[in-house]
């Protein structure tokens, strides 16, 4: 159960479209009205359909902020939790951002730029009208709405698909399958958690029961702190490599999940904070 330490620098990609629409105007047969002086009627003008954007509440004094150990209540369910659909962009907060349960509704933290040193990378999992829905990181299955100022966008090529029945991790890249692995998953006692979740930052392996390689610190905490030891209750579920090999294809991890270490390499060699994973039953 990895608790994040470092990371390293994401590139930054932005970009936006612009689309332009015009009406055409039809016009009279060739043969014109016997009364030929009297003015035609000019055409209409096409109008143009605005969707209002919902205001920003001002944050209260106190709003609490998310961090490694935790979320505040009130920020709403993951709409698609077992969504296996790619998502391609991510938000890094420049400050401190208010997320809101909702476009224009009410606040509930502050996501920050920064949780223990690491920047912050949330995928957008659904947008609206001067508004985007981020996973929220330190809980589980939970966003919240940022309006769309004061964050970078960020290109996330890369997808995690774990299926808890087969043991099998997937990466894909840009929708293509890359390659999978045998991996150990949580047990019955201390599960992984299920629905959508995302790389956090990378942390340090804990010794050679790691395999002498980093973690990938994920969004996502023990469904049930209470279950595991004093010491893991704090941590968030990671994706790590494990120095026995038999646990692989097995539950028994502590909620984390267990790659072979060439595996583990491949992941640290290519995923960027914010990068999406679905853990299916």
């Amino acid at each position: 159960m990895p608790r994040v330490l470092s990371n390293r620098h994401v590139g930054v990609s932005l970009l936006v479209l612009t689309l332009a629409v015009a009406a055409g105007v039809a016009y009279p047969g060739d043969r014109p009205p016997i009364a030929a002086s009297a003015p035609r009627a000019a055409a209409a003008p096409s109008a143009t359909t605005h969707t209002p954007v919902p205001a920003a509440a001002p944050a209260p004094h106190g709003l609490p902020v998310v961090d490694y150990a935790g979320a505040p209540p009130g920020l709403p369910d993951d709409p698609d939790p077992r969504s296996t659909v790619a998502v391609t962009e991510g938000v890094h907060p420049a400050s401190r951002r208010v997320l809101y349960d909702a476009p224009g509704g009410v606040p509930r933290a502050y996501l920050p730029p920064f949780i223990n040193g690491v920047p912050v990378t949330v995928p957008i999992v659904a947008r609206r009208p001067g508004w985007v829905a981020v996973l929220v990181p330190s809980v589980n299955r939970r966003m919240g709405w940022l309006t769309t100022t004061g964050w970078t966008l960020r290109s996330l090529p890369d997808q995690l698909v774990v299926r808890l029945r087969a043991h099998e991790l997937t990466w894909l890249r840009d929708g293509v399958r890359r390659t999978s692995w045998t991996v150990a998953t949580g047990s019955p006692a201390t599960p992984t958690p299920v629905g959508r979740t995302f790389v956090l930052g990378r942390a340090r392996g804990a010794g050679a029961a790691y395999g002498g390689l980093d973690v990938l610190a994920l969004g996502s905490v023990p469904e049930n702190r209470d279950s595991l030891p004093a010491s893991l209750r704090g941590a968030h579920t990671g994706i790590h490599s494990w120095y026995a090999t038999s646990s692989f294809g097995h539950s028994v991890s502590n909620g984390c999940i267990r790659v072979p270490r060439d595996g583990q390499r491949t992941l640290l060699d290519h995923l960027t904070p914010g990068t999406t994973l679905t853990v299916l039953g």
